[in-house]
């Protein structure tokens, strides 16, 4: 005979589950046939509803933690049949609650006090942790009996309300329709406890809505009896083992990893933010933060390009650090620095989706040079793309020619000069977001990692592909994985381990050292710098015609005038309008494509070239009225931007330059203004953040 076949563990926890609907069918129809039961009956179907109710979270709580690589055997659609078993397991929450509720409104009563205990023990026990104990179980079989033998004794109107009031934790903002709004500290009446954690509440002033549970506090006034008090107590401490988020439909149930009062306490001191309720929500994983790197780039300019394109100077403040005049070569010296190497970006692996109740405008990855406490140089911004038929992978494009925009280029230059022995690269993983609901945008970052420029011992770390597998919450946090449902360690053999690092979010990235030519034009770039490849020859135009202004052109040196100079005044901008740049770059090469091979050797004629093409294509686009201001992922703004400059770029090469377009009485410009003339170098002189 053959041996009998065992049976794997999702097959084992579906048998089980079959087997509590079995017993919760009979129980249901038990309460039916009998009609009015005597109350021990009653009370022994409401003990078996509770043991029931244990069950079904035991089975939830295994079913959560089920891996596909667990199965001794292959199985097909493994993620729709453990959705399948949430689902029933739901069902059998609510069977079983309605069965208690049924059971205690038929109880001999004289007035509704019993019914609406019951009701609100019959919820609270759907909201326990997973991991109630019989010595819970026991507790909460006393406490139902308790409250028969109080009800014989009379209680005031307080008393009665006790046990629907709860107190809010923290401020919360209606979020759509239906929503009701409070404050921290208002004391709410519960109307109905619904399964997905949003509960129909009343407030003070008898307005109703739908509100959070997760913001809640059971409300006891002092003259409440001690078994109350200790029946909180250990309801709040057995919550602070673990909390179970719930979608808004209920539809998937997923655990936490942070302690809910932990939580609740981070919310409260932030001001309780749209990416909390998000998270409360199920809407986004519990690993996702607000973009760090992004609320830096809104403080200011200190950490953008233009920033840190500008000159720095000496201690001393009387001449320039990292801009020096080569008299023998007639151009600005080359300055060697610590780090100068090209970085490319190749993709972003299992990136966990966000849910669809946001919409994702943009993902991207930012990077700037880190040393473990601060950021040292510009935040850089590379733009993904990504295939529908494969959501959780980004990828980039590296190596940007022709008409693709420079946003998108996976070939990032990194320059520094810094002495930290812990420098390196930090990356963040983001999305730019708007909420279906409520039309708010923001930013989320999904996932963090920092690599490392030198080892212990100062050695600069190989140019090679680097796999690095992100890390959840903010670069301050520790521990925190994208999301906490997909395990970093997997019980098992050295394969299940494999197939588990391989289900972990990761970017791949290749570290490159430059060539001769390269490294020919970064000497020329500032000491710390994050840019992309295909704009360095535009970079190192604008630093030698910086270093013909500053220091071979101006009569004293020692003056600090304004400059009339509208290139100096300008190019910054561009790089905060990529889009502009990308105009920049293809009219210079379809100009450079028709210079003579003597003619791109003499540097003098191609910087007088190209101020030509700047003043041609660059300043009437950016005081153009048709242009509307640049804004960050809107995809209406952009392709109405991206319009203007093409239509713009066609009739300047139809009409052999744009003056045409300049001189006609259909163009539209912005009023000039001193600042698009002047150069004020000491304003926007950069400070040495290293």
């Amino acid at each position: 005979m053959f041996a009998r076949r065992q049976r794997g563990p999702l097959q084992a926890l579906r048998r089980r589950n079959q087997e509590l609907k079995l017993q919760i069918d009979g129980l249901v129809a038990e309460n039916q046939s009998k009609g009015n039961l005597e109350p021990s009956k009653k009370q022994d179907i409401y003990k078996r509803c509770i043991q029931l109710k244990q069950a079904i979270d035991e089975n939830r709580t295994t079913l959560q933690n089920l891996n596909k690589a667990d199965e001794s055997a292959p199985v097909g659609n493994y993620e729709q049949r453990k959705l399948e078993e949430q689902h029933l397991l739901d069902t059998l929450t609510c069977q079983l609650k309605e069965l208690a509720v049924s059971i205690s409104r038929e109880k001999e009563s004289k007035n509704d006090k019993l019914s609406e205990e019951v009701e609100n023990s019959a919820s609270t026990e759907e909201d326990e942790d997973d991991e109630e104990d019989e010595e819970g179980e026991s507790e909460e079989i006393g406490r139902e009996e308790e409250s028969e033998e109080e009800e014989k004794e009379e209680h005031d109107s307080t008393k009665q309300m006790t046990n629907t009031q709860y107190i809010a934790l923290g401020d919360f903002a209606a979020q759509q329709a239906g929503d009701l709004t409070f404050k921290k500290g208002e004391i709410l009446h519960i109307i109905e406890k619904k399964p997905d954690g949003w509960w129909m509440a009343k407030d003070e002033k008898g307005n109703k809505g739908l509100i959070p549970r997760t913001y809640l506090e059971p409300y006891y006034k002092e003259e409440d009896s001690r078994e109350s008090s200790e029946e909180v107590s250990k309801e709040d401490s057995e919550e602070d083992v673990e909390v179970v988020d719930e979608t808004a439909d209920g539809a998937e149930v997923k655990p936490r990893t942070d302690s809910h009062w932990s939580a609740l306490q981070k919310a409260i001191s932030e001001q309780i933010n749209t990416v909390d309720v998000l998270t409360t929500m199920g809407a986004i994983p519990a690993g996702f933060r607000p973009s760090t790197l992004s609320q830096m780039l809104e403080e200011g300019n200190q950490f953008r390009a233009s920033y840190f394109l500008q000159p720095e100077l000496t201690t001393s403040k009387l001449a320039f650090k990292d801009l020096m005049w080569d008299a023998k070569e007639g151009t600005i010296k080359s300055i060697p620095s610590r780090v100068s190497l090209i970085l490319t970006l190749w993709s972003c692996k299992m990136i966990p989706l966000p849910g669809t109740s946001i919409q994702v405008l943009s993902r991207h990855v930012r990077l700037c040079l880190f040393d473990g406490s601060k950021v040292l140089s510009n935040i850089h911004t590379v733009r993904a793309t990504w295939q529908p038929k494969k959501p959780k992978t980004w990828t980039f494009s590296p190596q940007v020619s022709g008409i693709l925009p420079c946003l998108l280029d996976g070939d990032c230059f990194i320059r520094s000069n810094s002495p930290s022995p812990d420098l390196g690269i930090l990356f963040e993983l983001g999305i730019s977001y708007i909420r279906n609901s409520t039309g708010e945008r923001g930013e989320l970052s999904c996932g963090w990692v920092f690599l490392k420029l030198f080892d212990a011992s100062g050695v600069p770390i190989p140019a090679k592909t680097y796999e690095l597998f992100l890390n959840g919450g903010a670069p301050h946090e520790k521990g925190v994985d994208v999301d906490p449902s997909v395990p970093r360690r997997a019980q098992g053999g050295v394969f299940h381990q494999m197939i588990a690092m391989r289900r972990q979010p990761q970017l791949l990235v290749k570290l490159r050292s430059v060539n001769r030519r390269s490294r020919t034009i970064l000497s020329l770039l500032p000491e710390t710098l994050i840019g992309s490849m295909c704009s360095t020859h535009l970079l190192l135009f604008y630093r030698q015609i910086l270093g013909d202004v500053l220091l071979r052109d101006r009569a004293n040196l020692q003056s600090a005038d304004l400059i009339s100079h509208p290139v100096l005044a300008t190019f910054p901008v561009l790089l905060e309008q990529p889009d502009v740049m990308d105009a920049l770059r293809s009219s210079w090469a379809e100009k450079e494509s028709t210079l003579k091979r003597s003619e791109k050797r003499d540097k003098e004629l191609l910087k007088a070239k190209f101020l030509l093409v700047y003043h041609d294509c660059v300043l009437p686009l950016l005081h153009s009225t048709l242009l509307p201001p640049f804004r960050w992922a809107e995809e209406e703004t952009e392709a109405a931007r991206w319009k203007v400059i093409a239509d713009f770029l066609k009739q300047s090469r139809e009409n052999g330059g744009s003056l045409k377009a300049l001189l006609s009485p259909d163009g539209v410009h912005s009023p000039f203004d001193l600042s698009e003339q002047t150069y004020d170098f000491l304003g926007e002189i950069r400070k040495n953040l290293s």
